[in-house]
């Protein structure tokens, strides 16, 4: 395979399996998921568990600056798929310090651990698919 088709090959397929990911562990936290969620999931886990290729930064700051890329991506699918196509996947207007019923900050907290696992995941699923290596991880700093 060339190279750039390889690159190509890789994303897909982490995004692929953040896909899968998100949806399995919405099946396992609500009972049921969206094809929306597919989507988002892959990108939030190929955006959050690719930042310490792109960024030196801790892991401490990795799993904060991933559940606000979570929230904003969140947000605006909820924009979508919930307002403008009316397909109700979520709505948090039930809970304290939601915006538009699409985001709020018990979610916001709750991707922060599932961010620090994304950023395991991925690098592991990098190393053992593709024998990428194992980045340094650091804890703060």
């Amino acid at each position: 395979m060339k190279a750039k088709a390889y690159t190509v090959w890789k994303e897909a397929v982490i995004f692929y399996l953040g896909g899968m990911f998100y949806c399995l562990t919405e099946l396992l936290w609500r009972g049921w998921t969206h094809g929306s969620m597919f989507l988002l999931g892959g990108l939030c886990f190929y955006l959050v568990g690719g930042l310490d290729r792109h960024f030196r930064m801790s892991i401490l700051a990795q799993i904060v600056l991933g559940a606000l890329i979570v929230t904003f991506f969140e947000f605006w699918t909820g924009m979508l798929v919930n307002r403008v196509m009316d397909l109700n996947v979520w709505d948090y207007s039930r809970l304290k310090f939601n915006l538009l019923g699409q985001i709020c900050l018990p979610f916001t907290l709750l991707w922060m651990p599932l961010s620090l696992i994304a950023c395991f995941c991925e690098n592991y699923l990098r190393h053992a698919l593709f024998d990428e290596p194992m980045p340094q991880v650091r804890w703060v700093i």
